[in-house]
Parts: structure tokens; C-alpha cells; sequence
């Protein structure tokens, strides 16, 4: 054995399977050290003579098979390996996997192992697009799974749309940035300002209006940029999260001082992710001791507070100005009307009534619109593929803006 990474390359049983042989030659040119595994229907479409003389090694196609040392393979194998790719990942397969069924070598080996599982699907776009497969998805991504999207285009069965398994590179590329491989240097020119969490606003000395942001998608965002090169400022209200390393940290309370830590940034960024849930209201006064229960009701008279992402987008600039919505209705047209009225170049919608996304959870399932009119729709991601889905758009955006 060698001391590269290794990847255990799971195939299933599509048309898709004959790309697998040039992901496994695209892991062996990055020096990965490749075992592949074979469901029973995907002997079918490929034969596993192919991916045993280019990996160099036996390919798994029973549940019984045993190594050269005779451990028992579906608790060895896991043990060796750094990534489990399956790629083309079948409908069945990821149903497989997110309800911890075991009736093969493959999904036995997917339940023993405690390494990170990236899935490439691909099938059928109705089989894609039903309630069932989202929802295995959406369950495989909340427990950390990565996906590569599969593609839109002819697919094998006569259909057009999505379904087809994305390109043999880019699930080489995703890979390879999973085993630390390959670092994203696209934001290695750039100073990204993010804000993150709620701000705070005191009603007397024991009491403060608040929200219910946990900061977990700004953090993700700032972690984002700091991987992909960039230089982070990250402006924050209180949170429960650790303070992330290689970035500046500015831990703040209340509104105003977001909007002053912001001001004083703002002049380096070039890029600004406002995904702080700022309270758009605080006590006109703040008492000077506990308010006390008298028995009568209390009136509290509340003016608004800065406005940062107006402010932001009235001195934008060259920057790239991204606003969050965090709304319970998602309003696409309120949206669109926030995005022009704050001036930003891309606004992020939730909806934080949704299961599995908004506030306080490790998931998102968000729209981006941009200011000229486009709009992105992502299916429910953790909140790291969110950032980084975010931190697309904008590379997007800044190329657009050249042309």
C-alpha cells in the first residue's frame, strides 16, 4: 500500500457507469490510489475486467468477497479508505443509503464507514425530480453527504432535462477538494466582509429584543471564502459557534455596532455578504433598571434602526453587494423589490417555515436573484454547499459584469 489518498469508487447500474473509468484515470492522474466496487447491475453496463486493469486492482462485486489478508472487505476496505465516491449514484442507490439498507457490498460498506461520501447521481429526470429521490437527498445532505448535480440534457432514455451525471472533471475536481487536494483559489484577489448571527437590542439591563439566527450560514460563508483564498472580515453578533481561524473576527451586540464595524471595513471589501438577521427595531428608550411587573400593560415604543444593507448599497461602488431574506412567505416579488430597494447585486431568499432550513439548522434551501434579472433555485443543501453555491453566483457576477 502507498501512502496517497485512496478512494473507493462505488459504481451502480446506469448508462452513466462507462464515465466512471475516466473518473478513476482523472483520481489516478491527481495520485490517488483507486479500489472500485461494482454493484450487481453495473457489471451489466461495464465490466469490471475494465476498472481492474486500469486501477490495477481486484474489483469488489460480491458481498462475500474477502482481501488478500482475509478480513471480512465490507470493514476493511472502509478502514483504507479516505472518500467514498459513487458515481453514477442510481436513484436506488441513494434510497439505499439515506434508509441505511444493506443488500449488497456497496451499501454494507456505505454503513461501515465513518469517511466523508460524496454521491454523482444520475437516472431518469422524472425519477430525479420525485418526492421520494428529494427527499433520500435531502436526507443524505443533512447528515454531511456532498452531491454533485447531476446535469440537464439528452439523457439516455429519449428524455431532455436533468439527470444525466455531470461531468467525469468536475466530480474529479469535488473530489479532490474533499481530500484536500485541490484548494479553490478563486477569491485570492478578493476581501470578503460577511456579516453573521443576530444583533441584539436592550429593553433595560436584563431584558433585549432578538432573532432566532444561530449565525451558521454567515460562518459558512466566511469559512467558504477563507478556503477559496480570500481575505474575511467577519462581523458577528452573538452566537454559540466558535470564532473560525484565518480570518479577522469582530464580535459585536447590537445593530449599531454592526453597522459601525461594517463602515470601518468597507472601504478594503470587495465583496460583501450581508447574512446577519439585524433587528429592524429597538426601543425608542432603554431603561436604566429592571422594568417591573405592575400588573398593567406595557407599551413599548420601538424606532427603526440602520438600515447597513441600504447604507452598503448606496456606497457600493465596484463591490459586489450580496443581501439574505430570511422571510415566511418567500416571496419571489418581494424579493426582487428588496433587491432593487437596497440596491444589491444578488439577494438570497429562504423561507424559515421550511423543514430542514432557516434558522438554527445545518441546511438551507435558498433562491438567488440577481439584480439583472436572473434567478437560481437550489434544492435543500448544507449550509457549506450554500456558501459556496453563493460564492458562485458572485464569481458569476463579477464575470458578467466584464463582458
Amino acid at each position: 500500500m502507498t501512502t496517497n489518498p485512496h478512494v473507493t469508487l462505488g459504481v451502480t447500474g446506469c448508462i452513466g457507469a462507462y464515465k466512471a473509468v475516466l473518473i478513476l484515470r482523472g483520481l489516478q492522474n491527481a495520485g490517488v490510489d483507486v479500489e472500485v466496487v461494482m454493484t450487481k447491475h453495473a457489471t451489466e453496463f461495464v465490466k469490471p475486467l475494465t476498472f481492474q486493469a486500469i486501477s490495477g486492482r481486484p474489483v469488489v462485486t460480491d458481498q462475500w468477497n474477502r482481501d488478500e489478508d482475509h478480513d471480512i472487505l465490507h470493514i476493511a476496505l472502509p478502514q483504507r479508505t479516505d472518500l467514498l465516491l459513487v458515481a453514477p449514484a442510481t436513484a436506488n442507490c441513494l434510497a439505499k443509503f439515506a434508509h441505511g439498507i444493506a443488500d449488497d457490498f456497496l451499501t454494507t460498506m456505505y454503513l461501515a464507514s465513518t469517511r466523508p461520501l460524496l454521491v454523482a447521481p444520475a437516472m431518469n429526470v422524472e425519477m430525479w425530480r420525485h418526492p421520494a429521490t428529494r427527499e433520500n437527498v435531502a436526507r443524505l445532505r443533512a447528515r454531511g453527504t456532498t452531491v454533485v448535480e447531476p446535469g440537464s440534457g439528452f439523457l439516455a432514455c429519449g428524455m431532455v432535462g436533468e439527470g444525466r451525471l455531470a461531468e467525469p472533471e468536475d466530480i474529479v475536481a469535488k473530489a479532490l477538494e474533499l481530500l484536500n487536494l485541490q484548494k479553490r483559489t478563486d477569491f485570492a484577489e478578493e476581501h470578503v466582509l460577511v456579516t453573521a448571527g443576530p444583533t441584539v437590542e436592550d429593553l433595560d439591563p436584563v431584558r433585549f429584543l432578538t432573532n432566532r439566527s444561530s449565525g451558521k450560514m454567515g460562518y459558512a460563508v466566511a469559512e467558504a471564502a477563507r478556503d477559496r483564498g480570500a481575505r474575511v472580515t467577519l462581523v458577528t453578533g452573538p452566537t454559540r459557534l466558535d470564532a473560525p481561524a484565518g480570518m479577522e473576527v469582530v464580535p459585536v451586540r447590537s445593530t449599531r455596532q454592526m453597522y459601525d464595524a461594517v463602515m470601518n471595513t468597507l472601504n478594503s471589501a470587495s465583496v460583501v455578504v450581508k447574512s446577519a438577521a439585524v433587528c429592524d427595531f429597538r426601543p425608542a428608550q432603554v431603561a436604566d433598571g429592571k422594568i417591573k411587573k405592575d400588573g398593567n400593560r406595557l407599551r413599548l415604543e420601538l424606532e427603526p434602526t440602520e438600515d447597513i444593507l441600504a447604507e452598503v448599497g448606496r456606497l457600493k461602488g465596484d463591490r459586489v453587494v450580496v443581501g439574505f431574506a430570511a422571510e415566511t412567505d418567500a416571496d419571489p416579488d418581494q424579493a426582487v423589490a428588496k433587491l432593487k430597494r437596497k440596491n444589491a447585486d444578488l439577494l438570497v431568499l429562504n423561507d424559515v417555515t421550511q423543514p430542514d432550513a432557516g434558522f438554527d439548522t445545518d441546511t438551507n434551501r435558498v433562491t438567488i436573484f440577481t439584480s439583472r434579472g436572473g434567478k437560481r433555485e437550489f434544492p435543500l443543501m448544507s449550509k457549506r454547499e450554500v456558501a459556496d453555491a453563493i460564492l458562485d453566483e458572485v464569481i458569476l457576477w463579477k464575470k458578467d459584469r466584464l463582458r
